[in-house]
């Protein structure tokens, strides 16, 4: 296993209610980044307020940072995430063949979906006090088949699709060393070379796929991720830019 980052804390908890409200709660009295990590959650949530199923064994955790940048700026986090959960995985796994990273912020391997992403903030605009990256990953175990969405991709686990055995811990320590490589990268040459590598590793590049949105639904090509970070489609009515979706395929 790597060595801890510098500079990052790190605290594990045996039980709370989500990692994101955690985070929330303890920001104002860290002095840096932070890991926070939980064995188990009685409240956790994905994107939109979805509940988020944490089966014994699997990955938990959230990154606290206080991002000096516009909330946009800081959003182009979910793709230094998730770079990191992807090296993670190969790590831990010994092997990268099946992994792919789908946008916005899912993780899939063998085609089925293995961790998200949550991004969440304290403060408005440029008052925008902390940033929270909340990361869950199936390590050995899968939700219920009943809490799924209807045209969801399967959910599968890293111990079923590998055989790698591996507890929350183990895994935190290489996400965090992983995160603070490309966060520094982030940080020193800006978006294109996360872009770049996120692409590299991107799920269904080139073919059509469909974005739904609050009020629409868009199927094209996937062309690329712009400087913005959104989902660029190549549509019949022309290229589009997306900013927010959830992608089906």
């Amino acid at each position: 296993m790597r060595q801890w980052p510098d500079g990052y804390g790190r605290r594990i908890l045996i039980e709370v209610d989500s990692t994101l409200n955690e985070a929330a709660r303890i920001a104002p009295t860290l002095a840096g980044p932070e890991w926070i990590l939980a064995r188990h959650q009685t409240a956790a949530r994905g994107r939109r307020g979805r509940a988020w199923s944490h089966p014994e064994g699997n990955l938990a955790c959230t990154l606290v940072l206080r991002p000096d940048a516009t909330p946009a700026q800081a959003a182009l986090r979910s793709f230094v995430a998730s770079l990191a959960l992807f090296d993670a995985c190969v790590a831990v796994s010994g092997r990268a063949a099946g992994f792919a990273l789908k946008w916005p912020n899912d993780v899939l391997l063998n085609g089925g979906k293995l961790a998200g992403i949550l991004l969440e903030s304290a403060g408005m605009g440029r008052g925008m006090r902390h940033l929270f990256i909340g990361i869950g990953v199936n390590l050995s175990d899968v939700p219920p088949v009943g809490q799924l969405e209807d045209g969801s991709l399967r959910p599968v686990s890293l111990l079923s699709e590998t055989g790698a055995a591996v507890t929350p811990e183990e895994f935190l320590g290489e996400l965090a060393a992983a995160y603070a490589q490309y966060e520094q990268q982030f940080v020193t040459y800006g978006f294109d070379v996360i872009r770049n590598a996120w692409l590299a590793k991107a799920a269904k590049l080139g073919e059509v796929i469909t974005a739904r949105t609050a009020t629409s639904q868009i199927t094209g090509t996937f062309e690329t991720v712009d400087g913005e970070g959104n989902l660029v489609l190549n549509t019949a009515k022309g290229r589009v830019n997306i900013p927010a979706a959830d992608v089906y395929f």
